[in-house]
Order: C-alpha cells, then structure tokens, then sequence
C-alpha cells in the first residue's frame, strides 16, 4: 500500500450518499471514530504521529462534516455497518478501532457485528457502557429540540449567548471546559441537514432519563481482544465510573485514566493519548479473527 497525502479530505459513494474520510500512513490499519457533532478533524493532533507506522483512516460519519446528511438510519448498528462498508471500498480488511463517545459506541458495535475485521478495540471517553451522560445531550431528545435547535444555533442567539458567558466570566463565573466543548460541539452544526441528523443521532443513542443503548451485556465478548480504556478522571459529559466499571467487566483489558483531564482527550491532550494509544499498539498482538459464529458467542 503507498504512503497517502497528508490526511487531505477524500470521498467515495457508498449506497447512493458521499462519504468523506481521511487516510494516510502505512502498516496496519487503525480507524478512528469521532463522537456526536465531531468530525474526522477530533483526531488531528493523533493521525500525524500515528501514520508513520500505521494506515490511519478517520473517516466523517454520516450526518457529521463533509458526509452526506440524509434523512435515514443513525443507530449504532447502521453506523458500523457504514464503517464496515467503507473499509470494503477501501480495501481494508482488519483494523484496531478507536472510538471516541459516541464513536466508542460504534466502534463497540463495530466488534460486536464484524469480529472477522476486529484487531484491537480502544474507547476514549465511550458512549454505551452505563446510563449517566450531560444534561445538555439528554435535552435533544425533548419533543421540538428539532425544532428549537436551529433557532438557538442561529447567528443571533450565539453571538448573545456567547456576549452573556463572557459578561458572567468577569463577574467569576466559571462554565467549565466539558460544557464549553459542548456548546462548541453544538455551533458546529450550521445547516438544517446537519442539525437533524444530530437530533436523529441522539435520540437513537438517548431519552430524557440518559443513554439507554447499553453494550454492558456483551463485555464478555471482547475478552479475546485487546481492549484498551481511556478515560479523564473529570469528564463531566461521561462520568469516569463508567470507565472502571468497563474495566472490571473486560478481562484483560488494559485502562489508562487521566488526572484532571475532561471529556474531550483526543484534542484536549492530544500528546498524552497518542503516547497511550501508541503502547498499546506496539504491546499487543491483535486478535485472532473467529473461525465461526459458534466460536464468537463461545465463552
């Protein structure tokens, strides 16, 4: 395989929608799975040093950057059948799946689906692994945040919502850094099309009461692969708890915790994670793929 172009933004027609991604390296393959209102660009302080050893591949999820936003399916299963569908057009066969929030979640369902591709599995901060996640996210799954939504992100509203948080910052108010990534998550989303499949995206993850898409059942399935956790100890989108729990439930498993360090790591503490993630490349050997259905559920 040659060496790609510095991770320039490319696209391919999967089922009728464009998909954007971004590859670059060579060796094995990694891919990278960004969260709710993210994009490929969450892993640009991570994809540079990764692609020296590895293929890196970041692609935007549907409904998220430059992919198609359709009206359709944003649940887990049809996220990872999608990522599943790009590595087929790619060429790609088996890669280490790194998932951030909600790209935990897929990157979860990604193993789960598709064990025959499964390398190694690793959750940043991941959605799906308990009921707890910020009130802000809960709040889309209202009746009318369709509605609302576009009118709080319009040009107006931001700019004297941001006038007003910098009024209350002099006064000593302190918003903290998870629920100002998570309003500046939410600004991102600047057309009709984009703020939909947001809200399709939350609801098929979420209620009122938290997230109510739980992989906790089939941990034990992930036993024969390398799994690594990484977690801030205060994340207050997904409380760190969920990370132990996760741990305890993974034999084998490996978790790395960050002190002092939020939600958004991959970004955040860019340097810190790349230097985790790339040990726990370089220390385990990927999995062996299942000869059968039969052997998968075996345990």
């Amino acid at each position: 395989m040659s060496r790609r172009d510095a991770f320039a933004v490319q696209h391919v027609p999967i089922h009728g929608h464009d998909v954007s991604y971004r590859l670059a390296g060579d060796g094995p393959v990694i891919v990278l799975v960004h969260g709710l209102a993210g994009s490929s660009t969450t892993w640009k302080h991570v994809m540079p040093a990764l692609a020296g050893s590895y293929t890196v591949l970041a692609p935007d999820l549907l409904g998220h950057g430059q992919s198609a936003k359709p009206r359709g399916d944003y649940s887990l299963g049809a996220y990872a059948s999608g990522i599943r569908d790009l590595m087929i057009a790619l060429d790609l066969e088996r890669a280490t799946f790194v998932g951030h929030s909600l790209g935990g979640g897929v990157a979860m369902q990604l193993a789960y689906q598709f064990p025959e591709r499964c390398d190694r599995l690793v959750l940043v901060a991941s959605g799906g692994l308990g009921k707890e996640v910020h009130p802000l996210l809960r709040a889309v799954t209202l009746p009318a945040a369709e509605y609302v939504l576009p009118l709080l992100l319009t040009s107006w509203f931001r700019l004297r919502a941001e006038s007003a948080g910098n009024v209350l910052r002099r006064v000593g108010w302190k918003p903290g850094s998870s629920l100002a990534e998570v309003w500046r998550s939410y600004t991102t989303l600047t057309t009709a099309e984009g703020q939909q499949a947001f809200v399709h995206t939350v609801r098929a993850v979420m209620d009122l009461s938290g997230q109510r898409v739980s992989a906790t059942d089939r941990l034990y399935l992930a036993a024969a692969v390398p799994t690594l956790v990484v977690w801030g100890d205060e994340d207050a989108v997904i409380p760190v708890h969920h990370a132990h729990a996760a741990h305890a439930a993974m034999p084998g498993s490996r978790l790395e915790v960050l002190g002092g360090a939020g939600h958004f790591l991959p970004w955040k503490n860019g340097e810190w994670f790349t230097g985790v993630l790339t040990d726990f490349l370089a220390t385990t050997t990927p999995a062996r793929p299942p000869q059968s259905s039969h052997e998968l559920l075996a345990t």
